[in-house]
């Protein structure tokens, strides 16, 4: 008997793109860390009087994290220039979309057999967010005696999160 076996996502192998407006990418990069991929509901609580069982619970708005981005920081200042261009109040246009894709460790085998690039990973999962603009960018902290890697960071607002999947997928 042969049994589908259902192997969690790793979190280690993703992709963001950043793409302004209609079309002008703006970053596709390589971050060493994402975070901030979260949505959550208030739920209204109602006490109906004579109803002793327990309260009414009512949906309510749903409010959406903050992503934070961190990578090592290059000769690419994209995410410096369009923080700029937001904090001039040059906005309109601004609003960003930016895809978090997580992608498998290994290519599935059934897409092995005819996939010319076998060694390319698989697209899990696209977290799509809406309406982004960035809130909060770091510079890296400078310590001459460390010797580490530059990091930058930025905090990027959204009003939406909605998950597509792959086409292959249900």
């Amino acid at each position: 008997m042969t049994e589908d076996r259902i192997i969690p996502f790793t979190s280690f192998n993703f992709k963001i793109d950043i793409t302004i407006g209609t079309d002008e990418t703006l970053c596709n990069a390589a971050f060493s860390e994402c975070d901030g991929l979260e949505m959550s509901m208030e739920v209204k609580t109602i006490k109906e009087g004579g109803n002793n069982s327990g309260p009414i619970h009512l949906i309510g708005p749903v409010s959406y994290g903050q992503l934070t981005l961190k990578r090592g920081m290059t000769d690419s200042f994209a995410l410096w220039d369009w923080f700029e261009k937001v904090k001039r109040r040059d906005a309109s246009g601004y609003y960003g979309t930016c895809n978090v894709i997580m992608l498998s460790s290994v290519q599935p085998s059934s897409q092995q057999a005819n996939n010319p690039y076998k060694d390319k990973p698989a697209e899990q999962v696209n977290f799509f967010l809406e309406c982004c603009l960035p809130v909060k960018l770091k510079a890296p902290s400078l310590n001459a005696k460390d010797g580490m890697i530059a990091i930058e960071e930025m905090t990027i607002a959204y009003q939406s999160l909605t998950i597509k999947r792959p086409e292959n997928k249900g």
